[in-house]
């Protein structure tokens, strides 16, 4: 009889596998899924009134990471005709032809059942509020051949997991949910105009619309404006909350932070800007650092 002890050769080809699977879904590029992390577990300390429960906090964060890989997966897809034109991108597993189109889809529909799966330990509000997301999340790839500003739809997928952490504690969505969701908003607008000021040339080549082309000479004004909107948003909730010194804190590390990115983008150099992008998710950690730091402290 054959031996089943899998061969060298079969071992190797199934990790090379594995790794075009964590290079399609961005593993190595954990900045991405914390962009969404910091304001979703945020929202969860928000509406709980502080520690949410080690089950919702695993269920948020685990789905997280699954919605954003899946997401990468479906947004390969739906760019690759664009991405192998731009030299940041060309060799993304998909537009290099390194995997085929409907395996890239599959692992983000593999991706995606797993968070739904989460999702079902909650309740039929948040299920309700998934499926929204998933819709909005999908959508988004297609946004840049017509509107204007992708990157604000963009900040409304990165921001739907905020009223879907109310629904999961409250069952219900309050106007405060949407109100931090906007804010959030503000900024995904500010720190994926920088990301899209790294592109700009290629952008303009191809025809893709993005923020950093629409603001033209205003762009670094347009990201300054953005993060000094969502800081106020979310320092206002806060102190109508009842947010303490902490939380001040935290909200005027971010800003500093805020500023620093403005310097570096404000000579427009790619690389620059690219930094000023890979380092939002410390502002964001540090307004979550400064909710979690209030209610700790009360």
């Amino acid at each position: 009889m054959p031996s089943a002890t899998p061969t060298p050769a079969t071992v190797t080809r199934a990790r090379q596998h594995l790794a075009l699977w964590l290079d399609l879904v961005r593993w190595d590029r954990p900045a991405g899924w914390l962009l969404l992390l910091w304001p979703t577990l945020a929202a969860l300390w928000l509406a709980a009134g502080g520690f949410p429960g080690w089950r919702l906090l695993a269920v948020f964060s685990a789905g997280t990471v699954l919605m954003r890989s899946a997401g990468c997966a479906v947004n390969d897809v739906a760019d690759a005709e664009f991405d192998r034109h731009v030299q940041r991108t060309a060799r993304r597993p998909v537009t290099s032809g390194r995997m085929r189109r409907g395996e890239a889809l599959a692992v983000g529909a593999g991706l995606a059942l797993l968070a739904f799966a989460l999702v079902l330990l909650t309740n039929p509000l948040t299920i309700a509020l998934s499926v929204s997301a998933l819709l909005i999340a999908i959508a988004y790839p297609y946004t840049k051949r017509w509107l204007a500003l992708p990157q604000a739809y963009l900040g409304v997928a990165f921001s739907f997991g905020i009223p879907m952490a109310f629904a999961a504690v409250d069952d219900s969505v309050p106007l405060l949910a949407w109100w931090l969701l906007l804010g959030n908003l503000f900024w995904v607008l500010a720190y994926d105009t920088e990301y899209a000021m790294v592109d700009r040339a290629d952008d303009l080549r191809i025809g893709i619309r993005t923020s950093a082309i629409t603001f033209g000479r205003f762009d670094v004004a347009a990201v300054m404006a953005s993060y000094a909107l969502y800081l106020l948003a979310w320092l206002a909730a806060g102190l109508r909350l009842g947010l303490g010194w902490p939380f001040v804190v935290g909200v005027l590390a971010a800003a500093a932070m805020a500023l620093w990115h403005g310097g570096l983008i404000r000579g427009r150099d790619p690389a620059r800007c690219f930094t000023a992008f890979r380092h939002n998710h410390w502002l964001g950690f540090a307004v979550f650092a400064g909710i979690v730091a209030s209610y700790a402290l009360r």
